[in-house]
């Protein structure tokens, strides 16, 4: 599988390191590692989602709960999420941490995927959502962790994107 389980492995031991206790997900290709890392984690709490929208509320309810969480999806379910990140999350000022599969920029094989990659990051910025690209396994650490604390500090949702170039390793 060319999805770099090495780097993904720097992804959830980051998470871990900023005490999150639960992550939410649907199945996807660049996170097929993460969430298997949070299933066979007995410490931690892997949420299986039926839509991405779900995840905002099961990291509110986590917040309120005092767990700390993360919401693992691709941007296309981050388009789909929109309305819950808005009329919940904002609204009521819950923090969120979310990394997001950055599919569809250059370099993309699936053509479904390229829609999304266009759009994410405009509509990240027209919601006020911070973000920050995981493109380095050196930075990765740094980055969720800043990103984790502006989260909790600001009572708002956050964003890092995670790139072909951290997720994604080509068979040799």
């Amino acid at each position: 599988m060319p999805v770099s389980l090495a780097n993904s492995g720097v992804v959830y031991d980051a998470l871990k390191k900023c005490d999150i206790g639960l992550v939410s997900a649907l199945p996807e290709t660049w996170l097929v590692h993460l969430i298997r890392m949070a299933e066979d984690d007995p410490k931690m709490i892997l949420v299986r989602l039926a839509k991405e929208e779900e995840g905002v509320g099961i990291s509110a309810g986590a917040h309120f709960a005092g767990v700390k969480s993360a919401m693992l999806m691709q941007n296309h379910g981050f388009l789909a999420s929109i309305n819950g990140i808005v009329s919940l999350a904002q609204l009521y000022r819950i923090p969120l941490l979310m990394l997001i599969s950055y599919r569809g920029h250059f370099g993309e094989r699936d053509p479904w995927q390229t829609q999304g990659g266009g759009v994410t990051e405009p509509l990240l910025r027209s919601l006020g959502i911070p973000y920050s690209f995981l493109d380095d396994p050196a930075k990765v650490e740094k980055r969720i962790a800043e990103a984790q604390t502006w989260a909790y500090a600001s009572l708002h949702p956050a964003a890092l994107l995670l790139t072909r170039e951290l997720m994604w390793e080509e068979p040799a």
